[in-house]
């Protein structure tokens, strides 16, 4: 059977996050939202996630700031103010384990790590989340999302998509479309990460991950 991981990055964004939220309460479906540390400073985006947490959805950290994909960065120690920095203020709301996802721009490659990102990661135990659907729901058209998601679905038995949520709240319509065509497929939506997707596991690199970390040097280097 085919598999469909919801997950949403970005937020919390009071207006977004909360109509979301509201949808996946009405149809019964689990999630992961990947959350921007710095929008946990603001006491409504707090709440949302808190509402996130309590109705069974898990709280991955999505960076600090949100600005550019690690391998972009020259400054050292930048990585650890991003990525602690956001795992501080997300706190005990991360579950079930410590999920981060870089930021990538939707494409996979050596931009997403440096060597110190990675060495972060795991020392910190700290499970990395990639992706094998991203139909780039930021991108005009936006609406044409839900077609490059519908044919995406092909590249696994094992489906986990980003969506966003200052991007999805305003085509809702869309995402009901997208469900409501998973259903008609017969594809289970799960909230367990498919494995191919995971290549560092509570820090241990389970699967190759040369191919996500640029070559620039570790700090002392």
């Amino acid at each position: 059977m085919t598999t469909l991981t919801l997950t949403f990055d970005n937020g919390p964004v009071p207006g977004a996050t909360d109509a979301i939220l509201d949808r996946l309460r009405d149809r019964g479906l689990l999630a992961t939202f990947f959350v921007i540390g710095e929008r946990l400073l603001d006491p409504a985006g707090r709440r949302l996630a808190e509402r996130a947490r309590a109705e069974g959805h898990w709280i991955g950290n999505h960076t600090l700031t949100h600005t550019k994909p690690f391998g972009e960065y020259e400054e050292p120690g930048h990585a650890a103010v991003e990525i602690g920095g956001a795992e501080a203020l997300i706190g005990d709301l991360a579950s079930p384990e410590r999920f981060f996802r870089p930021v990538g721009r939707g494409q996979l490659g050596p931009h997403l790590l440096t060597p110190e990102a990675r060495d972060h990661l795991i020392d910190h135990r700290y499970t990395l989340v990639t992706w094998n659907n991203v139909p780039r729901d930021w991108v005009e058209p936006q609406r044409d999302w839900l077609e490059r998601a519908i044919d995406g679905m092909a590249a696994s038995e094992r489906n986990l998509i980003v969506l966003h949520d200052h991007c999805i709240v305003e085509m809702l319509d869309t995402l009901d479309a997208f469900l409501d065509r998973m259903a008609a497929d017969g594809v289970e939506i799960v909230q367990a990460m498919p494995e191919e997707c995971l290549p560092i596991r509570r820090g241990r690199v389970v699967l190759p991950i040369d191919g996500f970390v640029g070559d620039a040097a570790a700090p002392g280097a």
